[in-house]
């Protein structure tokens, strides 16, 4: 088979040399080689079709020539042209090679349009060295199978291969991946006995595994042993300490790279602070960062872009985002994900919808988002449509949108449908379980919410803020006293978690149902949000229901003094001198608020029809009857 077809390009070429001469190496076969350094296709095509050339080229030469124009194609991204050479390489029995075996892996690494195609060059191979397995294991965590990058090694090892460094730092990610955090133990110790302890590329990649799974000490003992860690080491111990929550502690990792060791940020580490920013709320550093990015010349790298709009979004300033958003000159699914994640965090789901539909293609990571904007509208018709779409586009066993979509129908009412989806799911994280436990909770079967929570601890998964909401809340409707003091002490004991102030609100609203009044009235004195008129509210109403109309008389008036403008304190105390027959005490409590200025919140309820998801109906303020 001969290439030439590619001398339409030889004219133009032969033009510019002879404007421009350029001294080349005398021998032909040196000349390909530098034109291939050089990452120059056409010309080195141009001399490979010259009459002869091919013929008297020795057998001994030919790997490395082939090798290196492979290489070539795979540097200017033509892989029509690398398919021409694979043919060559079949047919010239090339394909033994080792070297030029690699080359045509890397090839259909970087531009095929199929992994199975990578994989069956992969498998007619004749020689598969280290390099070879490594690729391939690289290659399945690319392609987002990590599972099967951990087959591969095993089979590697099986044949007696030898792991470099390379393929340790892969097999490492897969087992961040994963979330395997004993096998990835053994990895460390293999690195240690091999002697790859000082490898920076190793160490970058064992930091970010016990980032990822919540191991701080080791990723701080790491990174002081190293010797002189470079930009790429500090960005993971920045990536490790956002992923934790220490966004404070990343920001200061930041500025100390620079001021005391001298090293410049990249992309990556620009994209980490700038979330680290958000997060906090920080938008007068991060409007620094942002500074600092143009300087560096990098504003342009879409994934500091991306973080952002991200940044700009958490703090409030959705018109900067779409802003920046606006200005990038390369949009990708990352960037598009940012955008409508930033109008799902301000609340304004009518926009993620309306976006979704305007995007000519959208990302399978976009389906995450678009199913939390149906779960905020509670418009499970939409979410229903938007699951058809992931389902179809081929999406599959993808935690985040799976967790999205257990969610979803649990807002939504649906919570069988939810929990058939959980139950399928072979890969559940944290997010996944409070999505169930809070899902059954709300949809009122306190029984089921604490059996996932206790098959979730079983399970080894360590609950968070959100887990004790979910069960505790669960506890209050279900009126299990014991069980909700059983796991408000295992939140601050055990797991160490400090109480919020929906904790609190949970455990006062079991005690209140159960009559333990004094009980709950001194866990609010006790807590330190004792000062919020919420759970006062709460053990208010929790007193409509007894007959201790000086007990609830006293709330109520401690709810006035801590919000005077509060509707709901009169409301309740009202309610309260109703229910044990003090009408004229409720009219004075309605004319107190009358002359305060004190106005009731118009209730709205939700109704979805057929052509519009956020219809709603006003609720009349009704005056109290007067007797």
């Amino acid at each position: 088979m001969k290439l030439s077809f590619f001398k339409i390009h030889c004219c133009s070429f032969a033009s510019l040399n002879s404007q421009y001469p350029i001294k080349y190496p005398s021998d032909k076969y040196t000349q390909i080689l530098h034109f291939c350094k050089s990452a120059q296709l056409f010309p080195a095509i141009h001399l490979l079709n010259t009459p002869h050339f091919l013929y008297q080229t020795t057998s001994s030469n030919k790997p490395l020539l082939y090798a290196c124009l492979l290489q070539t194609c795979t540097k200017v991204q033509s892989f029509p042209h690398g398919l021409q050479f694979h043919a060559h390489v079949i047919k010239s029995g090339l394909e033994t090679d080792r070297f030029v075996g690699n080359s045509l892996l890397a090839l259909y690494f970087k531009l095929g349009p199929d992994f199975r195609e990578i994989r069956r060059v992969f498998d007619g191979l004749f020689v598969k060295d280290v390099i070879s397995w490594t690729s391939m294991v690289s290659g399945y965590i690319k392609a987002g199978k990590p599972e099967s990058s951990l087959q591969m090694f095993f089979e590697m090892l099986g044949f007696g291969v030898e792991p470099n460094g390379f393929t340790l730092s892969a097999v490492i990610k897969a087992c961040s991946v994963l979330g395997k955090l004993r096998l990835g133990w053994c990895f460390h110790g293999v690195v240690m006995k091999r002697g790859f302890d000082s490898n920076r590329v190793i160490s970058s990649a064992l930091i970010d595994f016990y980032g990822r799974n919540w191991q701080l000490n080791e990723v701080c003992q790491l990174f002081d042993e190293l010797p002189e860690p470079d930009t790429i080491c500090w960005t993971s111990v920045i990536s490790a300490l956002t992923r934790n929550d220490l966004y404070q502690e990343a920001l200061e990792f930041f500025y100390l790279m620079q001021r005391n060791h001298g090293l410049s940020p990249d992309g990556f580490t620009f994209g980490t602070v700038l979330t680290a920013c958000g997060n906090l709320g920080r938008l007068r550093q991060g409007k620094q960062v942002h500074a600092k990015v143009i300087t560096s010349g990098i504003g342009e790298n879409v994934v500091v872009q991306s973080s952002l709009l991200d940044m700009y979004g958490k703090c409030g300033l959705v018109d900067e985002s779409r802003r920046v958003f606006d200005r990038m000159s390369k949009k990708n699914s990352v960037s598009w994900s940012a955008l409508l994640g930033v109008y799902c965090q301000n609340k304004d789901f009518d926009t993620v919808i309306r976006i979704f539909r305007e995007m000519d293609k959208a990302d399978l990571y976009c389906f995450g988002t678009i199913l939390r904007a149906c779960a905020g509208l509670a418009t499970v018709r939409q979410g229903k449509e938007v699951h058809c779409q992931y389902v179809r586009r081929g999406g599959w066993r993808d935690v985040i949108v799976e967790s999205a979509l257990v969610d979803l129908y649990a807002k939504c009412g649906c919570i069988d449908f939810a929990y058939r989806i959980f139950v399928q799911m072979s890969n559940r994280n944290l997010i996944t379980w409070n999505s169930m436990i809070n899902g059954f909770a709300q949809n009122g079967r306190g029984e089921q919410a604490i059996s996932i929570f206790d098959e979730m601890i079983k399970g080894g998964i360590k609950p968070d803020y959100i887990s004790f909401i979910g069960v505790l809340f669960a506890c209050s409707h279900t009126g299990l006293v014991d069980e909700g003091r059983k796991y408000f002490t295992l939140m601050t004991g055990e797991y160490g978690i400090k109480p919020g102030i929906e904790h609190y609100n949970c455990m006062v609203d079991l005690l209140g149902r159960a009559g333990l009044l004094e009980e709950a009235e001194n866990l609010i004195e006790n807590a330190d949000f004792r000062e919020n008129s919420s759970l006062w509210a709460v053990l208010l109403g929790a007193c409509t229901t007894g007959t201790s109309s000086s007990t609830a008389e006293r709330i109520a008036r401690k709810m006035i003094e801590l919000a005077p403008d509060y509707h709901m304190s009169y409301v309740l105390l009202a309610n309260v001198y109703r229910a044990v027959g003090r009408w004229n005490d409720a009219i004075k409590v309605r004319e107190l608020m009358k002359d305060r200025g004190v106005k009731k919140i118009t209730g709205m309820s939700w109704v979805e029809t057929t052509n519009n998801a956020d219809s709603c109906l006003d609720v009349v303020d009704m005056d109290m009857p007067e007797r």
